[in-house]
């Protein structure tokens, strides 16, 4: 799923979207700031996947927020990896948390938090929150902006 060091094989070239988390690639590139804290934020506000009890398709808004330490995300893989979520059926609480486990897996950040605003399933909306580590100290922490459900407008 994550790939280490193995050089860009994704940006710039024609890459199709992987059928699964699984096949899908999430590659990282060198910080030119290691030792400047700051955020970058990822928002997805499409994401799709599949109910694992009656396979009807799932759809949240997610947002990454990161303080990067020695890696950063690569933004097109991580596009590609959030779309082989597509045909794959997981709970909102494991679809989340396996996202930014992995996400922390590859780059190794100072501190990471995902939100997972999830549209309702059965009437009731989802929302699931993860983070790891500290956010370093003096670190401007933006709100992510995405409201409790009401009509998610």
């Amino acid at each position: 799923m994550a790939k280490k060091d193995a050089g860009l094989r994704q940006l710039g070239k024609t890459a199709p979207l992987p059928a699964s988390p699984d096949e899908a690639e999430l590659e990282r590139v060198p910080n030119p700031h290691p030792d400047t804290a700051y955020i970058a934020r990822f928002t997805a506000p499409e994401f799709t996947c599949l109910c694992p009890v009656t396979g009807q398709p799932d759809f949240a808004h997610f947002v990454v927020d990161y303080a990067p330490s020695q890696w950063l995300l690569e933004s097109k893989s991580l596009k590609l990896f959030l779309g082989s979520f597509r045909n794959t059926a997981a709970f909102h609480e494991d679809t989340t948390l396996t996202i930014g486990k992995t996400i922390v897996g590859l780059i190794e950040p100072a501190w990471l938090r995902i939100g997972g605003y999830w549209y309702p399933r059965g009437g009731i909306p989802i929302d699931v929150f993860w983070q790891h580590g500290t956010p370093p100290d003096g670190l401007w922490i933006p709100d992510q902006g995405v409201a409790s459900y009401r009509g998610r407008g």
